[in-house]
């Protein structure tokens, strides 16, 4: 894991420190952990405003969805602000259920199958167009309003400081008001190779990688923890940045 870093851009005001954690895909068992980590992160230092941001992709891939919602929704961490942001998940599962039957095909090829049985969802269906409508009607009905309601409150970026917090990055040479939602939740290669500076330091998930991925104008932290057990957070104070992991 990279040692602690100076930053080059990111700054946040004194007094201030972010946590921001990486891709949990229904490891609840490591979020738990994460913020038993945090909570005694946080103990140690003086900053009177805490928050923790969590940059999408609850569900899909790992064994309980829907506990890791619940944990979200129900056990906030104590004394700090919450921000949650969307991941292409959850973009996935959001059109779904609002009609978009090939968004359900693709969300069942990407772990949707271990999602939807954290919902009590046994599937073993086609992906024909009549089948997706059937499992739509399932899942809409097996779906908490509360999980829904969260889902469509969630943030597509979130800025503080000199950082800009984002599920898979922004486009190259576009400003920040002309971002389309949809790269920011979803682009890979074009925001992965470019040393563009963004005006701003980018904390993204979305893209793995071993050990989080510090560069001059981003930081990624996607460290796999549905299949690694590794679940990625950086600390964000001053212009300092550390890490922690499970």
């Amino acid at each position: 894991m990279p040692a602690d870093v100076t930053a080059r851009s990111g700054t946040l005001p004194d007094g201030t420190v972010i946590y921001a954690i990486g891709d949990l895909h229904g490891r609840s068992d490591l979020l738990a952990r994460m913020h038993g980590l945090i909570l005694a992160d946080g103990e140690r230092r003086r900053a009177r405003r805490r928050m923790v941001v969590y940059l999408g992709d609850y569900v899909s891939r790992g064994p309980d969805s829907r506990g890791l919602i619940d944990m979200l929704l129900d056990r906030p961490l104590p004394g700090f602000e919450q921000v949650a942001l969307r991941g292409n998940h959850e973009d996935l599962i959001l059109r779904f259920l609002d009609g978009e039957l090939g968004a359900g095909g693709h969300w069942l090829d990407y772990g949707g199958i271990q999602a939807l049985a954290s919902y009590g969802i046994d599937w073993t269906g086609d992906q024909t167009a009549a089948s997706l409508g059937r499992l739509r009607e399932v899942f809409a009905a097996a779906f908490p309003a509360a999980h829904l309601a969260f889902f469509r409150s969630l943030k597509v970026f979130h800025v503080e400081g000199g950082y800009l917090f984002v599920h898979a990055g922004l486009k190259p040479g576009i400003p920040l008001a002309a971002q389309e939602t949809r790269d920011m939740m979803w682009i890979r290669s074009s925001f992965l190779g470019s040393e563009a500076d963004f005006g701003r330091l980018i904390v993204h998930g979305h893209c793995v990688s071993r050990e989080p991925d510090v560069r001059a104008n981003r930081i990624g932290i996607d460290t796999g923890a549905y299949r690694t057990g590794h679940l990625t957070c950086v600390v964000c104070e001053g212009d300092r940045r550390t890490f922690l992991q499970t």
